[in-house]
């Protein structure tokens, strides 16, 4: 009887079946997302800590965002691949109530950061004038930074209480081990108050992650940047020459910050069209068709962090500029540069 619990892995890529094409797909995405993830974030956050001229309010923003998502790409892709390949769970009920909550922060950090950048632009561009460069001391940058991740990781905490970690046998039951699922399910053994709470976050869940963490950022970030570029029209208009590079640079940044909301509700979209249909229509939709959604919509999130810092080193001219001597110098930013912070 013991035996039976000793059960072998069915290993994903052999023998060559038709899974075996979408585990090899998986593996695949996976390791290009990883590498652009880490190399880019990296190279991001060394740009902005490595140069002075480069620590403005934004670029300060920008490098928070590169930190989170370098943790969030580094440390949750792996455990849902290797969940997505082996049907288990790594590290058992720890990995299937932290990373859909890693993932929920990384929503709210990347939801405050952008709504702080456009709050800093619209601040950049009134006064672009009067060559506006916001290098903080360390405590006023690090208390606007604290604010960004204390919210995020507190409006994320109902999902740790949500999760549970069941088992289903396979069929047929004696060729693998049983099939480990993460799934939304509110523990009865937990303390009255915080088993209410969970009953509240779970029925108000899907309208909550729409709102605040599409609907939000997108509108604040279009209604934002319409008025940031009416500024800057303004100032061009009235510019000297002087400040008309500023002014480019002011633009360029406005730019970027809106290609940053668009690429970040493309890649939320999946997981709100996953969490509808999860929703409503459960019932008359095979299980391997939502976990293949659900496992696309964690990979957009993935890519959006992998993405992020390329965006920037394409449309920020002074990360173009140092990201290109950082390829041939790492230490290339230590050298300060006379140039726009933005």
């Amino acid at each position: 009887m013991e035996s039976a619990h000793l059960k072998l892995h069915k290993n994903p890529f052999y023998p060559v079946t038709a899974e075996t094409y979408g585990a090899y797909a998986v593996l695949i995405v996976a390791g290009l997302i990883l590498s652009v993830g880490i190399i880019g974030n990296v190279s991001l956050m060394c740009i902005v800590c490595h140069n002075y001229y480069m620590r403005s309010i934004s670029n300060s923003l920008l490098a928070n965002l590169a930190l989170w998502d370098f943790v969030v790409v580094f440390f949750c892709l792996p455990l849902v691949v290797f969940h997505e390949l082996t049907k288990d769970w790594l590290l058992g009920e720890f990995s299937c109530r932290i990373i859909p909550y890693l993932e929920v922060a990384s929503l709210g950090v990347t939801t405050f950061t952008l709504c702080a950048l456009c709050i800093d632009r619209f601040r950049a561009a009134n006064n672009v004038q009067n060559y506006y460069e916001m290098i903080e001391n360390w405590v006023s940058t690090t208390a606007k930074l604290a604010v960004i991740w204390i919210g995020a990781l507190l409006l994320a905490l109902p999902e740790l209480l949500i999760r549970q970690l069941v088992t289903e046998e396979t069929d047929p039951p004696e060729v693998t081990t049983p099939c480990e699922r993460c799934v939304i399910r509110i523990s009865t053994d937990l303390p009255d108050t915080l088993y209410v709470l969970g009953l509240t976050y779970n029925g108000a869940r899907l309208w909550w992650y729409f709102g605040c963490y599409f609907c939000l950022p997108t509108l604040f970030t279009i209604f934002s940047s319409l008025a940031t570029a009416h500024k800057i029209r303004k100032a061009e208009r009235n510019s000297v020459r002087g400040s008309k590079k500023q002014i480019q640079l002011e633009s360029q940044m406005n730019c970027a910050v809106v290609a940053l909301a668009i690429l970040y509700g493309f890649c939320v979209i999946p997981e709100n069209i996953c969490n509808i249909l999860s929703t409503y229509m459960a019932a008359g939709i095979p299980r391997r068709t939502l976990e293949i959604l659900k496992l696309v919509s964690q990979l957009m999130l993935f890519c959006k962090s992998a993405v992020t810092p390329v965006l920037l080193f394409c449309l920020c001219q002074p990360f173009t500029r140092c990201h290109s001597r950082l390829q041939s110098d790492c230490r290339c930013c230590l050298a300060p540069s006379h140039n726009a912070p933005d």
